[in-house]
């Protein structure tokens, strides 16, 4: 019953903190500099057009109204029409939203079949040798390499030379599968980099500090076998942390695609919601920070779910504490 309480808890604070967020947004986009009227328009732009403009998209109505009309509109899935094309922005999205969601899933797939083994075997292997130094390095290098400047320099290398994998020929997923997740695969690679550095150096930290737990001497002591320790031991306890990253990450990756997107062409929802930024398309950009912060919000809840399934002591100490 107490961890059925817990989770509801968890389920009502996610809830808060997302109608907490659609106000920040909602306030932000609206206190940007230059208005939709200023820049579509132009300076030359009479008084009475702005205001024809204004009142043809209700911004001319009071923040509140818009507020809500704005909200409860978006929890029936109709983010608006966007200002500069006249296009539902739920139609948009659903054009955009599968390119970023393949894009994001590939990255998070390399991510953990990547950053999770080589953080366990750093983290079991001893600091002072080759791999404990070497994973150590490859982590700080992939953690300090600007995206940017990497995805540069493949898209240098693969338009150079003839290297197998073509780079701006996105493939709709509608068209051929296989050769979507081809001609992601690039970009996806260049998203991975830092998140796997990020996730080896979690999961390393987390396996040495489990290492020193006294349940692992015990283990040692009883003759179990090192893999055996690692898989039923080290593994179970690490992974709350590295799942919190993972969450974390998730987030990075569907709005952090956006330099990736434009380098490689690619057709996402990142470089959609950045034109709309630039134009203040307020539609689009509401609709796109809203579905990272879901996507963020939901990613985090269902980590602390499942943290709570695997290390039941979660629970009790988060009750504890709130008691």
């Amino acid at each position: 019953m107490d961890h059925i309480r817990w989770l509801l808890g968890r389920v009502v604070t996610a809830a808060l903190t997302m109608f907490g967020v659609s106000v920040l947004i909602f306030a932000a986009v609206r206190a940007m500099p230059g208005s939709y009227t200023e820049l579509v328009l132009g300076p030359l732009a009479t008084q009475a057009e702005k205001a024809s403009a204004a009142a043809r998209f209700g911004l001319d109505r009071p923040v509140v109204e818009q507020y809500w009309h704005w909200l409860s509109n978006a929890a029936t899935g109709d983010f608006g029409t966007s200002l500069v094309t006249r296009a539902p922005v739920a139609a948009e999205f659903g054009d955009r939203l599968p390119v970023t969601v393949t894009l994001t899933a590939l990255a998070l797939a390399l991510t953990v079949l990547i950053g999770v083994p080589l953080g366990v075997y750093t983290g079991t292997r001893d600091s002072g040798g080759r791999g404990g130094v070497l994973g150590r390095l490859v982590s700080a290098f992939g953690m300090s390499l600007p995206e940017f400047a990497l995805g540069s320099l493949v898209v240098f290398l693969f338009t150079r030379y003839r290297l197998g994998l073509t780079v701006g020929n996105h493939v709709p997923w509608s068209q051929d599968p296989l050769g979507s997740i081809g001609s992601l695969f690039l970009p996806a690679c260049v998203l991975a980099v830092f998140c796997v550095a990020a996730t080896a150096r979690t999961t390393r930290d987390a396996v040495l500090g489990v290492l020193v737990e006294p349940h692992i001497a015990a283990a040692v002591a009883r003759g179990e076998p090192k893999g055996f320790i690692v898989r039923h031991h080290v593994l179970r306890n690490a992974s709350v942390p590295v799942l919190t990253l993972v969450a974390t990450l998730s987030a990075y990756l569907l709005g952090g695609a956006v330099i990736v997107e434009r380098l490689f062409n690619v057709p996402g929802l990142g470089s959609y919601v950045v034109d709309g930024l630039d134009r203040r398309d307020y539609a689009v950009i509401q609709a796109g920070v809203l579905l990272a912060a879901v996507v963020f919000i939901a990613a985090n809840l269902l980590v602390d779910l499942v943290s709570g399934l695997i290390d039941p002591r979660i629970s009790v100490l988060a009750k504890g504490a709130g008691s």
